[in-house]
């Protein structure tokens, strides 16, 4: 289970260090297979193999002659690449993903359960907003009555 979000950096060869409390457990879940891609609101998804292959299997089963389904198989299959942890815990993100998700120095490695999103400084900080700007209005139906 991936949770918490870390402030990480980017060298200048486009890699950055997954934090000690992750690399293990993302290694072992991984057998050192992972696949990186663009999520469509700019940021990119880090997935182990065994975990992406599903979804990716069910994007690839939709229909390639309906739009919406095209689209998003362009953007998350199109955008993935292999990607494997060097001998010191760092993942290299290719060029064209840094591009897409504009990453530049600062980075940041956010924990979504099974996964984890990489988001430039600037875009979590616009998600932070966003999150703040709704208030009251943050449940969505089915959650309503969460209690934390």
């Amino acid at each position: 289970m991936f949770q918490g979000a870390a402030a990480l950096n980017l060298d200048a060869k486009g890699r950055m260090g997954i934090p000690a409390r992750h690399r293990d457990l993302l290694a072992t879940l991984s057998d050192g297979h992972l696949v990186l891609t663009a999520h469509p609101h700019r940021c990119l998804l880090l997935y182990t193999q065994a975990a992406w292959e599903p979804i990716r299997d069910k994007i690839l089963a939709a229909p390639s002659l309906e739009m919406q389904s095209a689209m998003l198989r362009r953007l998350l299959v199109g955008f993935a690449v292999d990607a494997e942890l060097d001998g010191a815990g760092r993942l290299l993100v290719a060029p064209e993903l840094r591009g897409y998700a504009g990453l530049d120095k600062q980075v940041w490695l956010v924990g979504q359960g099974s996964h984890f999103e990489i988001w430039s400084d600037a875009g979590w900080k616009a998600q932070q907003e966003a999150i703040f700007s709704l208030g009251d209005k943050l449940l969505p139906p089915g959650l309503e009555n969460l209690t934390l």
